[in-house]
């Protein structure tokens, strides 16, 4: 295993240590909710984290990666906009993690692996479109969340300032279809784990 498959598999480490620490019912089914989607994401299932138990019926993204920041809106535009993103692995690391009745708020590490035309239209102007690179920024991740638990959005905000890249090896790359299994593996994990809808908030049920 190369040392970004290994970041993979780390990556919501910090969202499990909080999860057991918080004892609020609402905050910890919005963690779970925040924890599957990530998994989701990165296994490609896109259609799951937009059904009607994990998001809002017109979820609001408002992304400012690279040089074309945009505003999303409703689940039409948001399974589009994952779509667009292409062929490149993308993980979260060094997280500080909060969770509110509001959402949760993560300010990270945002890594992207991949070849540079990916980069370049994305926004990052690494220099070699033929090349491989793994780009890095802080960012300050704003989720809101509905009373039910349920993701109403995703602002991403960078720091431009602290965005890096390096070229990488072809010898040391790892795949998204490898990254892929990866999280399928580790949502299937979490599956076992938490049981069945484990994402889903029943009011009767933390009042009781």
């Amino acid at each position: 295993m190369n040392r970004f498959e290994q970041a993979v598999y780390d990556c919501m480490k910090p969202t499990e240590r909080l999860y057991e620490q918080t004892s609020n019912p609402l905050h910890r089914k919005i963690l779970l909710n925040f924890w599957r989607h990530v998994h989701l994401e990165g296994a490609g299932l896109y259609d799951r984290i937009c059904s009607d138990d994990m998001m809002v019926a017109n979820p609001v993204y408002r992304v400012t990666w690279g040089a074309n920041p945009a505003v999303i809106e409703g689940r039409e535009g948001v399974m589009a906009f994952y779509n667009s993103v292409g062929d490149v692995v993308l993980w979260n690391s060094d997280d500080r993690i909060a969770v509110a009745d509001w959402g949760v708020a993560d300010e990270l590490t945002f890594n992207l692996l991949g070849l540079g035309a990916i980069m370049q239209a994305i926004g990052y102007a690494v220099p070699d479109p033929d090349k491989y690179y793994h780009v890095q920024s802080r960012q300050a991740f704003i989720w809101p969340y509905d009373e039910n638990a349920r993701l109403a959005g995703e602002h991403l905000y960078e720091d431009k300032t602290s965005l890096t890249w390096e070229e990488v090896d072809e010898s040391e790359l790892t795949t998204a279809a490898r990254v892929k299994e990866i999280q399928k593996e580790l949502l299937a994990e979490l599956h076992e784990r938490f049981g069945e809808n484990f994402w889903v908030y029943e009011k009767e049920a933390a009042a009781a």
